[in-house]
């Protein structure tokens, strides 16, 4: 009888440690589930404030004649797959240089930092500029400039590149998230000059996130 009891309260126990393991499983997945949720909403606001950028005659782009039948941006699906953390090695010693644009202008930049990063399966890298005249405006300050390249370009999306918007980070490690990645104004509007993409900035993969081509074009 005592043997009878003594099983029953190992099975209990040992129920219970199964169930506590279980639940701690549980609990695990829905935080990785609500993250992964708090990120896609992220994603998805970005979106909605980009396009309503776009419809606002006096921050859009856009010529009167695209602007006035403009609904939305045409984006590839929100994937948390595209947000990377990279390594971010700064480079205090990097020489100012000018940045050729879509323009005979040019666009005094600084290497700022590096950043180090795997994405689909491959090691990459990206330089990171500030620009000079710019960190000097007011709200500007720790605004950063990435704008890079990738096997997309000239079929899904625009054949110049796309830029990412970032801000100096406090640590090594910055977050890059191309669902945010947009295309220069030039691609909209042949009255603005933008910076070319530097050669060094090319990732030898599909970046299948953020803004894709405008397809209407201008004359």
């Amino acid at each position: 009888m005592r043997f009878s009891v003594f099983l029953i309260s190992v099975f209990l126990v040992l129920g219970t440690a199964c169930k506590q393991k279980k639940k701690y499983h549980d609990t695990v997945q829905e935080e990785r589930i609500s993250e992964r949720t708090d990120a896609i909403r992220s994603i998805i606001e970005f979106q909605e404030e980009l396009n309503k950028e776009f419809e606002d005659p006096e921050t859009s782009p856009l010529p009167d004649r695209f602007r006035k039948d403009f609904e939305t941006l045409d984006f590839f699906p929100a994937d948390t797959s595209y947000v990377v953390q990279a390594r971010f090695v700064r480079t205090p010693d990097a020489i100012p240089f000018m940045m050729p644009t879509t323009t005979d202008r040019t666009s005094e930049e600084v290497v700022f930092g590096v950043a180090h990063f795997s994405l689909n399966g491959k090691k990459h890298q990206l330089e990171i500029y500030q620009n000079k005249e710019l960190m000097l405006e007011e709200g500007y300050e720790e605004y950063l400039f990435l704008p890079f390249t990738d096997l997309t370009n000239g079929e899904e999306t625009y054949g110049g590149g796309r830029y990412l918007d970032l801000s100096i980070p406090k640590g090594d490690a910055i977050t890059l998230d191309f669902n945010r990645s947009y295309n220069p104004y030039c691609v909209y509007n042949k009255k603005y000059s933008c910076p070319l993409v530097p050669s060094v900035n090319h990732l030898s993969t599909k970046v299948t996130a953020g803004v894709k081509d405008f397809k209407k074009g201008y004359d």
